[in-house]
Formats: structure tokens, C-alpha cells, sequence
């Protein structure tokens, strides 16, 4: 059986050392994900809602659909020059 996977990519300035968020959870290393590389390993499908198409935005308007599509919010927590940075937003692929 195939397991969905989802990967994101670390930004370049990351150190080893970070936090991660889904949904505003906090996420544990082993558990949740795996680190490969630069890059975050989760073991279930992550979706990130795209921009939305004209035939979109037409059927909002009509009222014959809503805005409310599956959308993870990712986020990585980490010190940088002793500061708290957080990475926003980080898209699945």
C-alpha cells in the first residue's frame, strides 16, 4: 500500500535547529516528519489552496460555491542572530 506523502522545502536561512507547525500544532521530528536533506517529510497529505481561477471567483459571486477549500498552514520556528523567526505559509508539494 502507498502512504501520501507531503514535502516541503526548508527555506535556505534554517538552521539545524527549528520547531515545526501545522494548523498552528506543534509538530515532533520522528513522529510527524522526517527531515531529508532540506526538506520536511510528512507521512499524510498536506494541501495548500492555490490562487483562485476566474471560474472560481464566478461561482462565489453567484453564490453557488464557497471560499472554503482543504488549506495546511506551515510554519518553522527558529533563532536567528538571537532572535525568534518564524517561516510562514511554507507550501506542500
Amino acid at each position: 500500500m502507498n502512504v501520501p506523502e507531503s514535502r516541503v522545502d526548508l527555506p535556505p536561512d534554517v538552521p539545524e535547529e527549528f520547531e515545526v507547525f501545522v494548523n498552528g500544532v506543534r509538530q515532533e521530528p520522528g513522529r510527524d516528519y522526517r527531515v531529508q536533506a532540506r526538506t520536511l517529510v510528512f507521512a499524510r497529505q498536506l494541501h495548500h489552496e492555490g490562487k483562485l481561477g476566474a471560474g472560481r471567483w464566478a461561482s462565489i459571486f453567484l453564490g453557488v460555491a464557497g471560499t472554503y477549500r482543504k488549506h495546511d498552514s506551515i510554519d518553522v520556528v527558529y533563532e536567528r542572530g538571537g532572535r525568534k523567526t518564524v517561516a510562514t505559509n511554507l507550501k506542500p508539494f
